[in-house]
């Protein structure tokens, strides 16, 4: 991007802040109200290269589910039982908080609850195996057979799966936008950070409009951190996801969200009837990388046979809008938090991997804490980039093992 001389005459003075927050989705909303909470005083600033919630945080669901991959066996044999539990700790403490802190109609919550349902016969019984140790975390579910699941649904053909009564939905981009309002954070839109120059005072962050000079520095960029920090793609990469909305539908028939087949797919109606569906991304693995915003033809069309194979009612529902969004994924499905190098004082976060709604509003609060000088808030070493897995450096796309 070029800059005329009459536009550098006129660009705005050099801006300062004590905490500066790159990204304007829903990790960095949310941290700039809890900063705002935590510490009123301080003077606030969030850059977004585009619009609020452009990125992945207004291209999703609305999903608010629990644990890493709403698989909680899954989660205890690829991270250990006691490090599973703290996620799903973590993940319900996001739901609490924000029912609790929040006005929830500013963002169409839904108390809905969550289906959780298996694609496989394997995926069935891991299900099922794992309601005795959530329900010995005081964690509600209920297993609902193949029989009752269709029957919930409406829908013919599913198999098995939980209910999780603590599941839950909203308006992704409504919450974002209602983050940055109550942070009253200066919110600076179509603003990309080029670059970072450590300062005196702390990091001069340069955009196409002027620097801005903060005391520190938080990149929330998830897929978009190695854009601003090359480094960091060890640690994260660019994972496309396609959706589609169909018309509004004459009845109402899907009562909550529905994230099936170990996620690859996952399904919501509207109040107004309209139909929200995504995945398919593991029936085309190799084309779902990278940043260009696309849809493709065969995937929009995997997702079209799902919806009529368990849904046949659905059959001549127009589809109204098709979408793509890029996930940040991090090599082992969770999280990252790491220094910025050079900057004391200042973080990144990224490497959400499909799930940073469930995450967002305690992450938030554990940016901010960590931003504030606690050294190690409460949650920190679940996420803390610190001994964690890479990415082979000739790996051509991330681990397809979540959605």
């Amino acid at each position: 991007m070029t800059r005329s001389y009459w536009q550098r005459q006129h660009q705005a003075a050099e801006r300062i802040a004590d905490i500066a927050i790159v990204g304007g989705g829903v990790i960095g909303c949310a941290t700039a109200f809890w900063l705002r909470r935590l510490r009123p005083q301080l003077r606030l600033m969030l850059l977004e290269a585009s619009a609020l919630a452009d990125g992945a945080s207004g291209r999703n669901a609305g999903f608010i589910l629990p644990g890493a991959s709403a698989d909680f066996l899954k989660d205890c044999r690829r991270y250990g039982e006691t490090r599973a539990r703290r996620l799903w700790q973590f993940t319900r403490e996001n739901r609490s908080l924000l029912l609790r802190e929040l006005d929830p109609a500013a963002f169409d919550w839904e108390s809905s609850g969550a289906l959780i349902v298996a694609g496989s016969a394997e995926e069935e019984a891991r299900l099922q195996q794992a309601v005795a140790l959530l329900r010995s975390d005081g964690i509600p579910v209920i297993f609902l057979t193949s029989a009752e699941v269709n029957r919930r649904l409406q829908a013919q053909g599913y198999r098995g799966g939980l209910y999780l009564p603590e599941g839950g939905c909203l308006d992704p981009v409504a919450f974002v936008r209602y983050l940055a309002i109550q942070s009253t954070a200066t919110v600076l839109t179509h603003h990309p950070v080029l670059a970072l120059m450590p300062c005196n005072e702390g990091v001069r962050l340069e955009t196409p409009y002027g620097a801005i000079r903060a005391g520190q520095v938080l990149l929330a960029l998830n897929a978009y951190l190695p854009r601003l920090l090359p480094e960091t793609a060890a640690y994260v990469r660019p994972v496309r996801a396609q959706m589609l909305a169909t018309e509004p539908a004459r009845q109402r028939w899907i009562p909550c969200p529905v994230y099936s087949h170990e996620g690859f797919f996952y399904l919501r109606q509207l109040r107004d009837g309209t139909l929200l569906l995504g995945g398919a991304r593991h029936l085309h693995l190799e084309e779902e990388v990278g940043y260009d915003d696309v849809t493709t033809e065969a995937l929009q069309a995997d997702l079209e046979r799902y919806l009529q194979a368990y849904f046949p009612q659905t059959t001549g529902l127009r589809v109204r809008c098709r979408w793509s969004g890029t996930m940040g994924f991090s090599p082992d499905g969770l999280p990252m938090i790491d220094q910025i190098p050079g900057l004391p004082g200042s973080y990144w976060v990224a490497g959400f991997t499909g799930h940073g709604m469930g995450y967002s509003f305690r992450m938030g609060r554990l940016l901010a804490e960590l931003l504030l000088g606690q050294p190690q808030p409460e949650g920190y070493d679940l996420f803390a980039r610190n001994g964690r897995a890479v990415f082979a450096k000739d790996a051509s796309a991330p681990n397809p093992a979540h959605p």
